[in-house]
């Protein structure tokens, strides 16, 4: 699953988001009315992931889902799940809908609080393809055909197979940055060259028609150490490549979960110790492992020295059934109430809309289109 985020200051207010229904929302306490004031004050981060599987993974939890659980607490924070991108390749109609919720299901079993952060469906905002077709008519032909991303895929695929929306997506992209006024966006380093067009239309649109855009600047997480497919050490670990083997997923049974641990790819010797060169299975498997215990590299190798391969990954394995076991829990009552969950995303996607709305009537406004009487 693909995924993007970015931090942003602070556009307009928003209202706390409960989960019950109308008829049955608590009334609201000074700790909550505490609690929207505080996040009114804070920057805004926004990030998106798409729904393009049956459940996020590893590398989808360390690199990006955790991370959105403890900005919830320093930032006003909108998250959503993508969708609109996932369609610039082949989706079943009848799958994405469900793919869709389970991302979010997901990411409520994660620990996003709809109380302290605004979770919502990319489609759900009609903002975010508005100004993507405004920023398309600025952007040249010439640019949007740099993009790396279209290339590869295309050249992989071939031109005839490769959609006009693939080759859109960085702009559309840019509209769910520029929407909500980022100023600061933190990605990993295949989207910086989407971010510099963000930043670049941002400039062009300012120029043309006066300031409207805050340009945003990349903000790379080069703590988060990236991980690798279990069969492939040299491959990132992703839905789109990775067998099956090669991933474990966040609601993976405990089960499958330790034989994709107990199969993954080591290297010769006995030794747990890291070195991406000569050693970049058991590297893989300890960063993974320091990543879920907080424990130093250095303190695991110490620990696992001259126990050998298996006593590691038995421990490794267990860990990470633990770590996920009440995410995959929480996700399955969530996806039971699945007219609660819509009813989550619809709040969710109302307090988008009251900051979408805002940049869009400035847009429309400095570029001379006509506003409807209301």
């Amino acid at each position: 699953m693909r995924l993007w985020s970015h931090f942003g200051p602070d556009v307009a207010p928003v209202k706390s988001l409960a989960r019950e229904p109308d008829a049955q929302r608590q009334p609201t306490t000074p700790m909550k009315i505490r609690a929207r004031l505080l996040r009114m004050s804070r920057l805004r981060v926004l990030s998106g992931i798409q729904p393009t599987a049956d459940s996020f993974h590893l590398g989808n939890y360390l690199g990006a889902l955790r991370q959105w659980v403890a900005l919830q607490d320093t930032y006003d924070a909108f998250y959503c799940v993508v969708d609109l991108h996932a369609i610039t390749l082949p989706q079943d109609p009848a799958l994405l809908p469900h793919r869709t919720r389970v991302a979010a299901a997901q990411l409520l079993g994660a620990g996003l609080d709809p109380d302290r952060c605004t979770l919502f469906v990319q489609s759900h905002v009609p903002e975010h393809t508005e100004l993507a077709w405004i920023l398309g008519c600025i952007t040249g032909f010439g640019e949007a055909s740099r993009m790396t991303q279209f290339k590869d895929k295309s050249a992989k695929d071939g031109h005839d197979q490769a959609s006009v929306g693939l080759f859109t997506y960085p702009i559309l992209q840019a509209a769910d940055i520029l929407l909500y006024q980022a100023d600061r966006v933190p990605v990993g380093e295949d989207q910086r060259q989407h971010l510099e067009l963000s930043r670049t239309l941002a400039q062009r649109f300012n120029h043309r028609y006066g300031q409207t855009f805050v340009p945003p600047q990349p903000y790379i997480l080069d703590e988060v150490a990236k991980i690798y497919d279990l069969q492939d050490p040299t491959a990132k670990m992703s839905k789109s490549s990775s067998s099956p083997q090669g991933i474990v997923d966040v609601l993976d049974e405990p089960d499958a979960i330790r034989r994709k641990i107990a199969r993954a790819v080591t290297d010769p010797g006995s030794e747990v110790r890291a070195d991406p060169e000569a050693k970049p299975g058991v590297t893989n498997l300890l960063r993974i492992y320091s990543a879920l215990s907080g424990e130093p590299i250095a303190t695991l190798e110490a620990k696992y020295a001259g126990s050998g391969y298996g006593v590691f990954k038995k421990d490794l394995a267990e860990l990470v059934v633990a770590s996920f076991a009440p995410i995959r829990e929480k996700t399955r009552q969530i996806l039971a109430d699945e007219a609660g969950l819509d009813r989550v995303l619809a709040h969710g996607a109302a307090q988008a809309h009251q900051v979408a709305s805002q940049t869009m009537t400035a847009v429309r406004d400095h570029m001379g289109l006509l506003q409807p009487v209301p």
